[in-house]
């Protein structure tokens, strides 16, 4: 009997089975919200402490790099947090004075000020992320958890485009007046998301740690040494589940730190390599900058599939490095063409690089959850998210000592950056399948 085949849902229906679960639809749309704010401060904000603050360029710099160092301190002590209080009213203070900070941007108007701003900024946004991961890491498991990941770094950037796009308002009026209104409209973006927040479930806080029964004694009366010896114990055992106790974990954590810093040949690197270097037009750095959010936005998700398997954890990682690597000889080979030579070249590059940094993302995000200790999930998380802060501070460093400086050996030197570390944790992965007990 032939049995009819089933239409193929829609893209609206799969868009809405994506986000089924309750917790990941709160998640979603308090980025939908929030990270169009981000979008606005991101686009506005060097130009506004330049020309609006007055700072100088060296200034400028040292704003920018003290809030990625408290970024780092933050993702570590947010996940920290997780683990002894309510995840959910941790996201939710962390976001809202983010927010309020946000907002007193507009009364900056000299250097310290903006300092002092920025390391709020920076370090509540990063705590946030961490908790963030954490809620993640106890409302799903397996699969979902990548999935949930996935979804939101889509929308994320999704929202950010649009932010960015409105951002470009303030940069085309030039007024004072249209960069302070955009920066408070980013502040209230990110407290209205708030709104979505409070609604998260109380499953998504860690669990409490198991109170230690009283040992009795054959009379029935309390033993008293027995019990402080049990409650030492099982402190011990809290402190042995630290994820600065697990080097597999810490080696993996460093391995995507210094993958991370792919993000910076996008934001430095590659602008700059384009200006100085090559015969293409500066626009498209702009044009490359889109094909890399519509490269994440339409395949994030599905290439994310599978990656709780140490396996295909194994085999994305393997995958993104080769492809990082590529990725950035062939940037270099677009020095000394023609226009339009180097324009096909640099979008060839662009291409591997989007398709790189979606499969590290994914394999990252997969041994992130299942290489970590369940009952520490904010400790591992905050692990996690502090190696990538650090990526992301030294990337401009390691950037412009490479590429920048040295051309096309400088390149290739990235290159065996990204496919040490791609492979390194292709090893990891391929370690931990091989070890793992199938129950």
């Amino acid at each position: 009997m032939h049995v009819p085949e089933q239409p193929r849902p829609g893209l609206f229906a799969r868009l809405a089975a994506s986000v089924s679960d309750p917790v990941l639809r709160i998640l979603v749309g308090a980025t939908l919200i929030s990270r169009v704010g981000r979008g606005i401060f991101l686009t506005v904000t060097v130009l506004y402490f330049t020309f609006i603050v007055g700072l100088a360029p060296h200034e400028v710099a040292i704003v920018l790099a003290a809030a990625s160092a408290a970024g780092v301190v933050a993702s570590l002590a947010g996940g920290w947090l997780a683990d002894r209080f309510s995840a959910r009213r941790l996201v939710i203070w962390f976001t809202a004075i983010e927010g309020v900070a946000l907002i007193t941007y507009v009364f900056a108007g000299d250097f310290v000020t903006a300092l002092v701003i920025a390391v709020i900024c920076g370090a509540f946004e990063q705590g946030a992320n961490s908790t963030r991961s954490a809620i993640i890491a106890r409302a799903f498991d397996g699969e979902s958890r990548v999935h949930a990941r996935a979804v939101l770094r889509t929308v994320t950037n999704l929202s950010i485009a649009v932010g960015s796009g409105l951002g470009a308002l303030a940069l085309a009026l030039g007024t004072a007046e249209a960069y302070r209104g955009l920066i408070v409209g980013a502040g209230v973006l990110y407290l209205l998301g708030l709104f979505q927040l409070v609604k998260l479930p109380s499953r998504v806080d860690a669990p409490p740690r198991p109170a230690v029964e009283s040992v009795l004694t054959a009379t029935g009366s309390v033993d008293a040494m027995a019990t402080a010896d049990a409650a030492d114990e099982s402190r011990r055992d809290w402190v042995r589940r630290s994820p600065w106790r697990d080097p597999r974990y810490l080696v993996f954590t460093a391995l995507s730190a210094v993958f991370g810093m792919q993000f910076g040949v996008a934001e430095l690197g590659v602008p700059l390599w384009i200006a100085r270097e090559t015969a293409a037009p500066e626009v498209l750095v702009a044009l490359l900058l889109i094909l890399n959010t519509v490269v994440v936005v339409i395949f994030q998700v599905p290439l994310s599939k599978g990656t709780h398997d140490f396996r295909v954890a194994a085999r994305v990682s393997a995958i993104s490095a080769w492809l990082m690597a590529g990725a950035c000889l062939v940037y270099a080979a677009a020095a000394g063409l023609p226009v339009g030579f180097a324009i096909a070249v640099l979008v060839i590059a662009a291409l591997a690089h989007a398709f790189a940094e979606v499969l590290s993302q994914a394999g990252g995000w997969g041994l992130s959850f299942e290489l970590a200790d369940p009952l520490r999930a904010g400790a591992y998380q905050g692990v996690f998210s502090m190696g990538y802060s650090v990526g992301a501070l030294a990337a401009p460093l390691v950037v412009n000592a490479t590429a920048i400086e040295h051309g096309f050996s400088g390149w290739a030197m990235l290159a065996v950056i990204f496919l040490g570390s791609g492979l390194g944790t292709w090893w990891i992965a391929r370690r931990a399948a091989a070890t793992s007990v199938v129950v």
